[in-house]
């Protein structure tokens, strides 16, 4: 199974090679998330029935920490060496001192998308979806991570916004006092 993801990690990276899309690949790896984060913030007052946006933002944050603490525990027990440090990639942006799996950053992304598509908001959770499937590319890209590592990172965030959709009920008070906000 490694050689497989290895192998596939490998190819990514080798699409790499001093262009324009190098240069892409590098902004979206280290700009995407946070451009997430501040377009869900730009929603808080868009869409017709504005409550329910704003529950399905809102959930979003939840699921975005939880997935990353996620994270946390798995690195208790999983010390995945970095590709390029394992002689696979070459590295595009400047090295990492956590370890490889899971990605913090399609967990981060994937979080954000999959908070808004079970909040039914398809549309957005479409888009959102499609700029976390680029930023996780991009992080193999740019030779920071295995393509393994940004699936367990994919899956831990659909997990946390699962969680999250279970836990955090529209119109429960603490979801009338957030989304009352502005």
């Amino acid at each position: 199974m490694y050689e497989i993801d290895a192998t596939l990690t490998g190819w990514i990276n080798a699409l790499a090679g001093d262009t324009f899309p190098d240069r892409i690949m590098v902004c979206v790896s280290a700009y995407g998330v946070p451009l997430l984060v501040l377009v869900v913030a730009a929603n808080w007052w868009s869409g017709p029935d504005r409550l329910k946006t704003r529950h399905a933002l809102v959930a979003t944050g939840p699921a975005f920490l939880l997935g990353l603490g996620i994270n946390q525990i798995i690195l208790l027990f999983i010390d995945r060496i970095r590709p390029y440090d394992a002689g696979i990639t070459h590295l595009l942006i400047a090295p990492s001192g956590d370890p490889s799996f899971p990605s913090d950053h399609a967990t981060a992304a994937f979080a954000i998308a999959a908070g808004l598509l079970l909040h039914s908001m398809p549309r957005r959770g479409l888009a959102f979806l499609a700029a976390a499937l680029l930023i996780s590319i991009s992080r193999v890209y740019v030779g920071t991570h295995y393509v393994s590592d940004v699936m367990g990172g994919a899956l831990t965030g659909v997990l946390a916004a699962f969680l999250i959709k279970s836990l955090y009920k529209p119109q429960a008070a603490l979801d009338r006092f957030i989304t009352g906000v502005l």
